[in-house]
């Protein structure tokens, strides 16, 4: 049997990437090119409109924080309050300099994707990866940065992004090494890793298997390793903080939020473990994680090295996450897609090296770019980019964009709509305000999942639950209160038919309040099933 795992080349000293002047830096990477080409052919992709439309609406919403509304108050949503802290920063950077919000937040993606790809180069052990190994893991930073494609930005991407570091500080950490950067590494990946609950899947099974590989001096040894690790206490330590602060900052969250995302949003649109498995895309990526599963965890293969294991690991854990949250979305996808090619492209390498397949640097640069090539086109043909970027100037969204820009740029605009897309990101790119509290009607849609039972098509006030009548009632009150210059109504209402469509108005008209407010607004444009109202001259 042939191992995968390839001898230490000669003349490189193991070590730590030093840090390299500008001009031999940008020899560097000239020299990596080939590698990177096929990486960075995405990033006008991921420039271009249009921008992800939950990556677009978590901007929205911390533009709004920053403005004085309050979080989980003003602004109720179903994720936990990090990522809108994160997204802070690139509204306050729209506030101070004359870019704008869509602008920043590409710019900090850039910059977050930066940092992950120094640490993921500085913390590797060069000394012993393969010619081909070492030009694909250089390049493996960027390709996961920009080949998140329309999903650039999610929450999903951006701890698949984070990971990498931190799965190769763990090879070496299984290893019995300490390795350094340990805890801007920890840093890191524990603020992506708790932007949702359903990601901790992928440290967990991580470090089990660190443990598992220290425990070869000991189960006691390890066990005072892991605890003395600054990789983990940094976690730990972010971790506990993010905690304390749910309470003490967000209480709103915990008293308000969380209680309707489990009586209302957990089952809203969600599918069996089955079925999400059997969705052609997640099919596909799986048909990909078997066999290099296989190969990466057969006994006789076991001296290949930790990494693919490692992966192999990140990949489960990914795959975990997109079955406990049981919607089947695309994004829920990309982690286990990248995880997963990864690995692949790690066997075949390593298989490349040992064979004797390139013998020089550059041969390795270009056996690399092969490898990463692959990598691309497994997103193209599977992903939404670049197709959804070259349909964009006919899309709906942006057609909503260029109508509300027309009717109400730099005004507030009330939006009636289940659905996230098209309405961001065409609010973000018409520059308007969104003055609803939530990001869309997804209240309503958990309200009316079946029928009534007396055959009604709207409940009367009295039979309303409790988050039923807060929306009923907030809607009311904010639109009578400060009146917008616009209103969009989705014809399309994205809750079951019963007896008659549900109609937004017609539902929101039986307030007093509201149905005085709307008189005084006429039908000003259309676009698809949206309908623009403006206020009457």
């Amino acid at each position: 049997m042939i191992a995968l795992r390839p001898p230490r080349p000669r003349g490189i000293h193991p070590g730590h990437m030093r840090l390299l002047p500008l001009r031999e830096l940008v020899q560097a990477v000239l020299r990596l090119l080939p590698a990177l080409l096929p990486a960075l052919l995405f990033v006008p992709i991921v420039l271009a409109p249009p921008m992800n439309h939950d990556v677009a609406a978590v901007l929205n919403f911390s533009e709004r924080w920053l403005n004085g509304e309050r979080l989980y108050v003003d602004l109720i949503d179903v994720n936990p309050p990090l990522i809108y802290v994160l997204n802070l920063a690139p509204a306050l950077l729209a506030q101070i300099t004359p870019l704008d919000a869509v602008r920043c937040l590409q710019l900090c993606l850039f910059l977050f994707g930066a940092a992950a790809w120094r640490l993921a180069v500085r913390v590797r052990d060069r000394a012993r990866e393969g010619i081909t190994e070492r030009a694909l893991l250089d390049a493996l930073p960027a390709l996961f940065l920009f080949c998140g494609g329309y999903d650039f930005g999610q929450r999903e991407h951006l701890m698949a992004v984070a990971s990498l570091p931190y799965i190769f500080a763990a090879c070496r950490r299984a290893d019995g090494e300490r390795p350094r950067g340990g805890v801007a590494i920890g840093v890191l990946a524990a603020l992506c890793f708790l932007l949702k609950p359903h990601f901790l899947a992928v440290p967990a099974l991580i470090e089990i298997a660190v443990l598992v590989g220290r425990a070869r001096h000991g189960w006691a040894s390890a066990m005072r390793r892991t605890w003395r690790d600054p990789l983990i206490l940094a976690m730990a330590g972010v971790s506990v903080i993010y905690a304390a602060s749910l309470p003490l900052l967000f209480a709103d969250y915990l008293d308000v939020v969380v209680p309707l995302v489990w009586d209302f949003y957990v089952d809203l649109g969600g599918l069996s473990v089955w079925d999400v498995m059997l969705l052609p895309r997640m099919a596909t990526v799986l048909l990909v994680l078997l066999p290099a599963l296989i190969i990466a965890y057969r006994p006789a293969l076991r001296p290949q090295g930790v990494l693919p294991r490692m992966l192999a690991l990140a990949a489960l854990g990914a795959l975990a996450s997109a079955l406990a949250q049981h919607k089947g979305w695309s994004y829920h996808i990309v982690p286990i897609e990248m995880f997963s090619l990864a690995l692949g492209l790690v066997l075949a390498a390593r298989w490349l090296d040992v064979q004797g397949a390139t013998r020089t640097r550059q041969g390795g640069v270009r056996a690399a770019g092969l490898l990463v090539a692959v990598f691309a086109l497994y997103v193209v043909s599977n992903g939404e980019a670049p197709w959804k970027e070259l349909e964009y100037s006919g899309s709906d969204a942006a057609g909503l964009a260029d109508l509300l820009g027309e009717e109400a740029r730099g005004e507030r605009v009330l939006v009636l709509s289940p659905g996230i897309w098209p309405i961001f990101p065409a609010l973000n790119y018409a520059d308007v305000h969104l003055t609803l509290r939530e990001m869309n009607m997804w209240l309503l849609e958990g309200a009316y999942q079946t029928c009534l039972p007396n055959g009604h098509r709207y409940r009367e006030i009295w039979e309303m639950g409790r988050p039923e009548f807060y929306m009923f009632r907030t809607v009311a009150e904010d639109f009578a209160r400060a009146p917008p210059a616009a209103v969009v109504v989705d014809k399309q209402p994205g809750i079951p038919w019963c007896g008659a469509e549900f109609d937004f108005i017609a539902y929101f008209t039986r307030h007093p309040l509201f149905a005085e407010v709307w008189s005084h607004y006429e039908l000003a444009a259309s676009w698809g099933h949206y309908q623009v109202f403006t206020r009457k001259d």
